[in-house]
């Protein structure tokens, strides 16, 4: 996993030209429960790479910078409460409880917003991002997707799923 984070790394330089390798070699190797993290994101079609530092805490976050949302994580409602009301013909899972199972987070909209300042991403797909409680509580849950040249954030009940609806994740390092 560690050689195919660092071809990557060095092919994608436009998401984090502030970086070098050896620092990200080293944060890694720091943290090697996160090397199992990030295989698990690779499996299911994220192709993690890191996008910098995150600000309140300095860690590097790594996320799907996939093209697409990952094609191992599509056709899932939002959180496991929605896929329990979804009697009648339930999909196979729910992004929340897999992102949680690989032991990563959903990203959240301003993250997913980071992610498209560096590249054009959800051109075709779309990705539930962390929906804020206030709006889950209602039953709700919001994504975004990024199409006319613009980032848009949407809505639509969290039980709802497409097969060209899935999810990014991320973690710190």
């Amino acid at each position: 996993m560690m050689e195919k984070l660092k071809t990557r790394f060095h092919e994608n330089m436009t998401l984090h030209s502030e970086l070098d390798w050896a620092l990200v070699e080293k944060r890694l190797l720091d943290a090697p429960n996160a090397l199992e993290i990030l295989r698990r994101m690779e499996d299911s079609g994220g192709e993690p790479d890191t996008i910098g530092f995150d600000g309140e805490t300095g860690k590097l976050i790594f996320c799907d910078c996939s093209k697409e949302s990952p094609a191992g994580r599509r056709s899932l409602c939002y959180d496991g409460e929605a896929l329990k009301k979804r009697a009648k013909n339930p999909p196979a899972g729910s992004a929340l409880g897999m992102a949680r199972e690989m032991g990563a987070a959903l990203l959240t909209e301003e993250l997913y917003r980071r992610l498209q300042t560096l590249g054009e991403f959800d051109l075709k797909t779309s990705s539930w991002v962390k929906t804020p409680e206030e709006i889950r509580q209602r039953g709700g849950a919001i994504f975004c997707e990024r199409r006319y040249g613009t980032v848009f954030t949407f809505h639509n009940g969290a039980d709802s799923y497409y097969a060209v609806r899935g999810f990014r994740s991320f973690i710190l390092v």
